[in-house]
Order: structure tokens, then C-alpha cells, then sequence
């Protein structure tokens, strides 16, 4: 699913264009014990939790594709029977009416979720006519096309909040406040099927993850049965380790940054696609020939590519480039520096001694004092 497919499915968690048909829920505490449930037609709700449950839903499909949404698809050994794919699907069909079904989803979640303390699992069914389009691309609400049914999953914490004091009103006292269980926002939960081509996708789901680099590899690999790509961090310490290995000797300031500066002029150009500009092993390679790595060590390039990640394996840009910040490390000093002013720093070497040189403003700052510029004897420099 791309920016734009996921932006018409959050549409539908408004009061007028909701299409979420029915509702269940199951909380669990840290023991794994079911303390209540919940299940009945999502409109039955009141109206002020009807748009908190809004809230958390759209949450669930919030975030950055490729690093907190990613398009999963199913082995085929998932789709036979007894798979993970085929009971997500019969969820679906039941449109959450077997309650067999439901507890059967619920027991399946408890036992590969970990998670140390109490949450919430929420899980919805809907029922969205999708509109046809006109060659303007504009939505023609009375032309549907087909019905586009799905199930929604979102796994929040539910914690104790913070104590404090309050103002009762009954009493116009001031007093200590009794503190409640409250349902965060999602940390984890997927949307099965995709929407993808504004078409039901039975062969993939999109999984949401709050923190990227907080794995849940048994929810993934037994409950969604689905093998998860790289992580965003994964990702970037792969392609970190790709760079290094394949230039070698010519690893050096002026090439490196001139990677990093193509990989952001790549992002800005695509900005306004709906999908995320991706890297596989012949982009990656153009990148490098363009940013000048030559000829003798792109010559090694495919043999060091697949001795340190799988042939198949692409990176997300956005997850690989630095686009607020260059960081340029040594072991005593960081120096952060934003893409557009890089070419305020080059490395040269005097006296056989490398360094790395800073093109001072007009105004340098120490702690926030301002400093003074000092004549030394020789009036063609200056000091601060």
C-alpha cells in the first residue's frame, strides 16, 4: 500500500465516512489473564468514544512506510489450509458474528505478543463501497465499483496514570485525583487485507509498528506468519557496512558526502510520489557509480553486496540517508551539520596530521557567549 491508498482507509474512521460495521475488544493483563471483553456494532457506541476509538485507529495507520508501516505478504504455505493467512480470512468473512472465531484470535494474540504489562486488543470489521474515479482522479461517490471489507487490529498498552491532585466541583475541594487505567495509543497492529490498487489484497497486510526497532518476531512470524523486512536501523547499518566494504581505500570525506548529498537530492525529487523511493542492489549501484566511486572497486560491488545482505534485499531511502542532519564522528568530537550547509566543512591535511576544518560564521558562539575576534600579530588572520 502506498501514502495514498492508506490516506483513503484512514477517511473512513470519521463520523461521516465511517464504514467500521462491528466491534470487538479484549483486555489483558501482564499474567496473560482476560479481565473483560468487548463486542457489539461499532454505531451502538457513544459518540465521544466513538472518536477516541477514531483516534486510535487512525493511529494504527500512521507513520513512516517502510519503517513504522510495512507491506507484509503471505508465504504460500500461509494460504492452505490451517495457515495464518486462511484464519485471518475467515475472520474477515465472519465479519467478527462467530464468537469461536474471535476468542480463537484473541488466545492466538496472548500467546505470541510479549509484552510485560496490561493492554488493550482491539479489533474492528468494515465495509467501504469504494467509489469509482474519473479520468480527473476525483472520487464518484454514486459510481462503486466493488466493496471493500477488511478487518483492523490494534494492540494498545493500558497503563496507570500518573497521580496527582484534582478539582471536584461537587465538593470545591482540592484533592488527591484517583488514579485510572488508560488505554494508550497503539503500539502494534496490522490491516488484513491490503488495499492495494484501491483493490482487496488478500496476499499481503499492512503491519504497523509504534517504535521500528521494537521487534515482536513471534507475533510476526507464528500469529501473521509473515517475514519481516530489515528494520529502519537494520537497513541503515547494512547499507553502512555495503558502502564501507565496496569502497574501501576510496572511502573517503568527498565521496561519502557526495553519496549522501545524491541520496537526498533522490528523496526531494520524489517527495510528492505516493510510494517511497526504494533502493535494491542496481539502484544502490547506480548510486554509487554517479557519485563518483570508481570503476575498479565497482567491479567488486555484486560480490560484496551479497556477502553482506541477500541479493533481494532493498533499503528504504528515507531510512538509509541523513535529511535533518550530517553527523561526522571522531572519537573525541561529533559535529552535526544540516545538508545544505556541508560545504561548510572539508578535511585537509597539514604537517601530515588530518583534520577536519569548519568555515566560521561572522558569529561564533561558546555556551551561548558571543565571541569577540582577536587581531594576532599577523593582520591576515584572525582569531576568536
Amino acid at each position: 500500500m502506498n501514502k495514498k491508498e492508506i490516506a483513503e482507509i484512514k477517511k473512513l474512521f470519521t463520523p461521516s465516512h465511517c464504514a467500521i460495521t462491528r466491534i470487538c475488544g479484549c483486555y489483558v493483563d501482564a499474567e496473560k489473564n482476560i479481565k473483560t471483553k468487548l463486542k457489539e456494532a461499532f454505531l451502538s457506541l457513544e459518540e465521544e468514544e466513538m472518536f477516541k476509538y477514531f483516534k486510535i485507529f487512525k493511529s494504527t495507520l500512521s507513520g513512516t512506510i517502510g519503517k513504522n508501516l510495512l507491506n507484509m505478504e503471505f508465504p504460500l504455505s500461509q494460504e492452505s489450509e490451517g495457515g495464518t493467512q486462511e484464519f485471518l480470512l475467515k475472520l474477515r468473512n465472519s465479519e467478527l458474528k462467530d464468537e469461536a472465531l474471535i476468542d480463537e484470535f484473541y488466545e492466538k494474540v496472548m500467546a505470541d505478543y510479549l509484552y510485560p504489562e496490561n493492554y488493550y486488543i482491539i479489533l474492528i470489521h468494515g465495509a467501504y463501497d469504494v467509489p469509482g474515479r474519473a479520468s480527473d482522479n476525483l472520487d464518484m461517490d454514486d459510481a462503486s465499483d466493488y466493496v471493500y471489507e477488511f478487518i483492523l487490529c490494534s494492540i494498545c498498552p493500558v497503563k496507570l496514570d500518573k497521580p496527582g491532585l484534582c478539582y471536584n466541583v461537587s465538593h470545591n475541594t482540592i484533592e488527591n485525583r484517583v488514579q485510572d487505567w488508560v488505554v494508550g495509543a497503539p503500539e502494534n497492529g496490522f490491516l488484513f487485507p491490503a488495499f492495494t490498487d484501491r483493490n482487496t489484497d488478500i496476499h499481503n497486510l499492512l503491519y504497523f509498528t509504534k517504535n521500528a526497532e521494537m521487534d515482536q518476531p513471534d507475533f510476526l512470524d507464528h500469529f501473521l506468519g509473515c517475514q519481516a523486512p530489515l528494520s529502519a536501523k537494520s537497513q541503515k547499518e547494512t547499507f553502512q557496512s555495503i558502502i564501507e566494504e565496496t569502497l574501501d581505500s576510496a572511502c573517503d570525506f568527498s565521496t561519502v558526502m557526495t553519496i549522501q548529498e545524491n541520496l537526498n537530492t533522490m528523496i526531494e525529487e520524489r517527495k510528492d510520489d505516493p510510494e517511497p523511493v526504494v533502493l535494491d542492489k542496481h539502484e544502490v549501484k547506480r548510486l554509487l557509480a554517479s557519485s563518483g566511486v570508481p570503476n575498479e572497486q565497482l567491479d567488486e560491488f555484486d560480490e560484496k553486496y551479497e556477502s553482506i545482505a541477500d541479493e533481494k534485499a532493498s533499503f528504504v531511502a528515507s531510512n538509509v540517508a541523513s535529511t535533518r542532519n550530517y553527523e561526522i564522528r571522531t572519537p573525541d568530537v561529533i559535529i552535526k551539520v544540516s545538508p545544505e550547509k556541508a560545504q561548510l566543512i572539508e578535511t585537509r591535511t597539514i604537517d601530515g596530521t588530518p583534520y577536519i576544518l569548519i568555515e566560521a560564521a561572522d558569529e561564533v558562539e561558546i555556551n551561548g557567549i558571543l565571541l569577540k575576534p582577536s587581531r594576532p600579530s599577523d593582520a591576515n588572520d584572525t582569531e576568536f
